[in-house]
């Protein structure tokens, strides 16, 4: 037992090395021996026997001229095989049908194949009416919180690309006008989320967030869609930060290093839906 105990202390310290290693990738520099030793509060022989087996797994490569450490060819591979294993549908399937149990409003998860977005999963409420969307439908992205949650992180000629394909309005309150869609995808970026505020259904209210690749490219969006007796502005405001949350925890499976977008809280939310 002791020995088992002492191997896996080892193997914690070694991921340890690594995971400091992986930290310090981005300056392009590596590692070196004294520095690892320090941050980790190992002593240098320690980290040498500990990066012994790494470096033979090529998951790190010590520079025969500096000594410094850097990730392998190894880790590649690694990332490489878990991202050929991640599908957006599985990944997202216990967040959104967490998010349903918890909110009991229709939840959607779509991808972007501008000028529309593509509904890929749905959970419904059976206990309220039923959303007109369906799991293989299309929608313009223009009029949908998905859409614009997609849009926000986008380049201006994606919109440019939503803008030619028509705006058409098909409620009162449908945005029609591109300065005034480039307006609202500001105020998402600026929210963390974007709302349809009755813009696609005219009883319906949406709340909506990006989900990023490991690329840091928007990869897709989940959304929670309620009756507006329900989904209240001060609802909304609760809801958004909470859809975002659930968008994030996707993303970091999905291998993106990048920082979610910062949501605002309820009070600060919008309030003029």
């Amino acid at each position: 037992m002791s020995d088992e105990r002492n191997r896996s202390a080892s193997l914690r310290r070694a991921l340890a090395v690594l995971d400091h290693v992986r930290a310090r990738a981005a300056d392009g520099r590596g590692v070196s021996l004294t520095e690892a030793a320090d941050a980790l509060g190992l002593s240098k022989s320690t980290v040498l026997r500990l990066t012994t087996p790494l470096v033979e797994a090529d998951l790190l490569t010590r520079d025969r001229d500096t000594g410094r450490f850097r990730l392998g060819p190894g880790t590649l591979r690694l990332g490489q095989a878990y991202l050929a294993s991640l599908d957006l549908r599985t990944v997202a399937s216990e967040p959104l049908r967490r998010l349903q149990r918890e909110l009991a409003e229709t939840c959607h998860l779509v991808v972007p194949d501008l000028p529309d977005v593509v509904y890929i999963d749905k959970v419904e409420d059976e206990h309220h009416v039923r959303m007109a969307s369906r799991v293989g439908s299309r929608m313009p992205a223009y009029r949908t919180a998905v859409g614009k949650a997609v849009l926000a992180w986008l380049d201006e000629a994606a919109l440019r690309r939503v803008a030619a394909a028509g705006m058409p309005r098909v409620t009162a309150r449908t945005i029609t006008d591109p300065d005034r869609l480039r307006a609202e995808l500001e105020r998402v970026r600026l929210l963390g989320y974007a709302v349809d505020d009755r813009e696609n259904e005219p009883q319906v209210r949406c709340v909506a967030a990006p989900i990023f690749d490991h690329s840091g490219t928007v990869a897709g969006a989940l959304s929670v869609s309620g009756l507006t007796s329900r989904m209240t502005p001060s609802r909304v405001r609760r809801v958004g930060p909470l859809v975002a949350a659930a968008c994030a925890d996707i993303s970091r499976v999905l291998g993106s290093g990048r920082r979610p977008p910062r949501v605002r809280d309820a009070a600060s939310g919008p309030s003029d839906l």
